[in-house]
């Protein structure tokens, strides 16, 4: 309710990019203040619960909704975040260099449609940055995922060199990463989705992956970020190749740059656009993933959740863990732990004692 009567009209007068660096801002002071986190888990905090609480990836998540990678893309608000009742989030997109990202005005809410378009473009301080914020961190209590992409300049023949540059920098302060080849805002990054090109970089990333285990003695997972926007037999061929490449599971999906159905005039923005549009389209790509796959690679279904309806339709059509972003910005910080009491009842309604019971149930 503090949420929707004070914060959210505050923040929709604003610049939609002023209101994302306030809210950084206030999530980052937050955390750094004495007693701020534990304020933050007294108003916003999701008890852990058995039947929701997951172990995946080698890693435990104390609840299966996590935070989409965008909105922290430097790493500078994860105490705060992590206190609000995720089970787990992603930072970044980082590159390994700096870059300002596209210019502004980059990012734009669509109200009537509970959407946003954005074309921000990568911006962020980089990986020596990041590392130099993460390597402070100390007790987070969920994992912390690193979204990795290629620069702007950096060609697709070159790009394997970024995201391996990016693993060798931030290795240490990562409990997953999450390749990102599907952002539409950074030129022919899609591209590095299909033919040789997708090959040629996840083998590079799986390469670099194992040199970086063996010297810190810990391996860790790589999951791969894929886009909406893909035929049926270029998903086909997209997962087979992620299956083959011994990537450890696939996030469904990133933003879309279909406009079908919207009505607020800021759909003419180019971008990508996230948000309830974008719920059912990602929901089909986790489902034919879950399908070709057998269920056997873990999936992270993202994509247009606002209710725990949402989600569970994502979990019973293969998705493991879920995550959200637009969903935060409509609906504030109280979204957990609606989330959280809505999946148990869904859950008792039928008849699953853990949630791993009812992923993948639509296909049995």
């Amino acid at each position: 309710m503090l949420y929707r009567n004070i914060g959210k009209p505050l923040f929709f007068k604003m610049d939609p990019e002023k209101a994302h660096h306030l809210v950084i801002g206030g999530m980052n002071q937050a955390g750094s203040f004495p007693g701020g986190t534990s304020l933050l888990k007294t108003m916003y905090g999701v008890k852990e619960t058995p039947d929701l609480a997951t172990d995946l990836f080698g890693l435990h998540f104390p609840s299966p909704v996590g935070l989409a990678a965008g909105l922290d893309k430097n790493g500078e608000a994860v105490p705060g975040f992590s206190s609000i009742g995720f089970g787990f989030m992603e930072v970044g997109t980082v590159t390994p260099k700096a870059q300002p990202g596209n210019d502004q005005p980059r990012l734009f809410r669509l109200p009537p449609d509970e959407a946003l378009v954005n074309r921000m473009g990568f911006n962020n301080h980089g990986a020596e940055a990041m590392a130099g914020i993460l390597s402070k961190l100390k007790d987070i209590s969920i994992p912390v995922a690193i979204n990795i992409g290629k620069n702007k300049a950096t060609s697709n023949e070159d790009a394997p060199g970024d995201y391996r540059k990016c693993i060798q920098i931030l290795y240490p302060y990562a409990d997953f990463f999450v390749v990102n080849i599907s952002s539409p805002n950074t030129p022919d990054l899609r591209s590095l989705q299909h033919g040789s090109e997708l090959t040629e970089l996840l083998s590079a990333v799986m390469d670099e992956m194992e040199q970086q285990s063996r010297s810190y003695g810990r391996s860790k997972s790589v999951l791969v970020k894929i886009a909406p926007d893909v035929t049926e037999a270029e998903l086909e061929y997209m997962v087979d190749t992620i299956s083959n490449s011994g990537v450890s599971g696939i996030i469904a999906t990133n933003t879309t740059i279909s406009r079908d159905g919207l009505i607020h005039a800021n759909a003419k923005e180019t971008g990508g656009l996230s948000g309830k549009p974008l719920r059912e389209r990602s929901t089909e790509i986790i489902s034919r993933v879950y399908r070709q796959t057998d269920g056997r690679l873990p999936i992270i279904g993202s994509g247009g959740i606002f209710t725990s309806e949402d989600a569970y339709e994502k979990i019973k059509a293969g998705a493991s863990l879920v995550e959200i972003y637009t969903a935060l910005i409509y609906e504030g910080p109280e979204i957990n732990q609606k989330l959280h009491a809505g999946l148990r009842e869904l859950l008792q309604r039928d008849g699953y004692r853990h949630i791993s019971e009812a992923v993948g149930a639509l296909h049995r």
